[in-house]
């Protein structure tokens, strides 16, 4: 038998976020069926490439380890068995890369976040490199829907002597459907400390009162992608002066600076094709350096 709960979660998506509040049985997303799921990733160095050490997968997470070339452990792959995100639900993600690792996390798909009614969905995310230890976090998009709850955090700690490359976007509204985010709330933060050290914390935010004003030049103006990327180890100036020099378009604008010795970079796009092309760009580019690591296209990307 299907109970109320997880017809809710089951239910089609322009049927489960166009409904109006009012006809549910229930006006809070408390007592409702939850996901509480997450996941734990420990890899360390060897001489023969980078080896699991430890993993931890709690549903609706699990974690792949594609094969991308020859035996070696290259790329993650975290997927969501529930299919989105609701209202409660809660999600944790931890990548842990000792001395000498390397690795590339992404995701299946595009993450998207339902409509709540009134609890916000909770993600974490948490990306530890030791010394000489090279991680790159590179999920798909998240797609955010009209009146979704999310309170997104991304926890970097780092060494001085490894590589971060972390990335989050977030795309406003389902395009197809022609909509708009007109209600509910965002609150998307970073933390990055190098040893031991809080170097950089920022978060966006909007609610309900906001969204009917994003769309002012002050604010996002006709942007409905954003993306935040940053970069902590030790060749921040050359990636700086890179990211500065062939990223940005007509279609997507770059800015990018240096914040405490740590590179952060911000997207801006009217669509989201548009952003995953600059940001497809900028990894193809970074792929062609003579030390690359992780930091290059996910091939979950193109499947």
């Amino acid at each position: 038998m299907f109970d109320d709960a997880l017809l809710s979660r089951c239910s089609d998506d322009a049927q489960a976020l166009d409904t109006p509040v009012h006809s549910r049985g229930s006006s809070s997303d408390r007592g409702l069926q939850r996901a509480d799921g997450s996941c734990r990733i420990v890899l360390g160095g060897s001489s023969k490439g980078t080896r699991i050490m430890d993993v931890y997968q709690k549903s609706p997470l699990r974690v792949f380890f594609p094969k991308t070339a020859g035996s070696q452990i290259e790329e993650a792959v975290l997927v969501n068995t529930s299919g989105g995100v609701v209202g409660g639900d809660h999600l944790q993600s931890s990548v842990t890369a000792l001395d000498d690792a390397s690795i590339a996390v992404t995701t299946q798909a595009a993450e998207k976040v339902y409509r709540a009614l009134d609890e916000s969905s909770s993600i974490t995310t948490t990306l530890i490199a030791h010394d000489s230890a090279r991680v790159a976090w590179l999920p798909q998009e998240t797609i955010v829907f009209n009146r979704a709850r999310i309170a997104r955090q991304t926890i970097i700690e780092s060494s001085s002597a490894s590589e971060v490359l972390a990335l989050e976007w977030l795309v406003l509204g389902r395009a197809a459907h022609g909509e708009t985010m007109s209600a509910g709330s965002i609150v998307d933060s970073w933390r990055v400390r190098r040893d031991g050290r809080l170097v950089w914390a920022d978060t966006f935010r909007s609610t309900d009162e906001v969204f009917p004003y994003l769309s002012r030049k002050a604010l996002l103006s006709d942007a409905n992608a954003i993306a935040t990327l940053v970069y902590s180890g030790p060749q921040v100036a050359t990636r700086l002066e890179f990211i500065r020099g062939r990223v940005t378009s007509p279609d997507c604008q770059c800015a990018a600076t240096l914040v405490g010795g740590l590179l952060v970079a911000r997207f801006a796009a009217k669509s989201s094709w548009a952003l995953k092309i600059a940001l497809r760009t900028l990894l193809q580019e970074l792929s062609k350096g003579p030390v690359t690591g992780p930091f290059r296209v996910p091939k979950m990307w193109s499947c």
